[in-house]
Formats: structure tokens, C-alpha cells, sequence
């Protein structure tokens, strides 16, 4: 790769930093290009599993957590 080349031997440390975190990746960027698919539902999990934890202002216990989780994101209610 021409840009890579160019990057790793450029004096700008942003421009080598990118080149190096770009390589550690690649596999992962051309994948996400040829089957069409990111990482949002886990970034949306993982932003309603942070609103959970905010909600109840820190758990008891572990299992409480689990337990809240479980209750929002497994579509509970409390109708009888």
C-alpha cells in the first residue's frame, strides 16, 4: 500500500498513529465493506444497558443489575 508507506514514514504523528491503528484493523474494515454489516445493535445495547444503570443511580448488587436488564431489554412489564 502506497498511503501506508507514505504515512509510516511521514514526521506527522497523527498520520502514523492513523496508519498503524488502519493496519491493526484492516481485516475487520474489509469485512464490515464486503458483508454489509457494522456494529450498531451492539453500540445500541450497549447505550441502553448505560440509561439502566443512570436510571437506578448504581445496584446493590450484581444481581440486581442482571436482573434490571433482564426486565428492560427482555420486554417485561408489570401488568397482571
Amino acid at each position: 500500500m502506497k498511503w501506508y508507506s507514505w504515512a509510516t514514514k511521514s514526521r506527522l504523528t497523527p498520520m502514523k498513529t492513523a496508519a498503524k491503528s488502519i493496519k491493526e484493523k484492516l481485516w475487520g474494515i474489509i469485512n464490515a465493506i464486503v458483508k454489509n454489516r457494522t456494529n450498531a445493535m451492539a453500540e445500541s445495547i450497549n447505550a441502553k444497558l448505560k440509561i439502566i444503570k443512570v436510571r437506578a443511580k448504581g445496584f446493590r448488587s450484581e444481581t440486581r443489575y442482571k436482573t434490571a436488564i433482564m426486565f428492560y431489554l427482555g420486554g417485561l412489564t408489570l401488568k397482571h
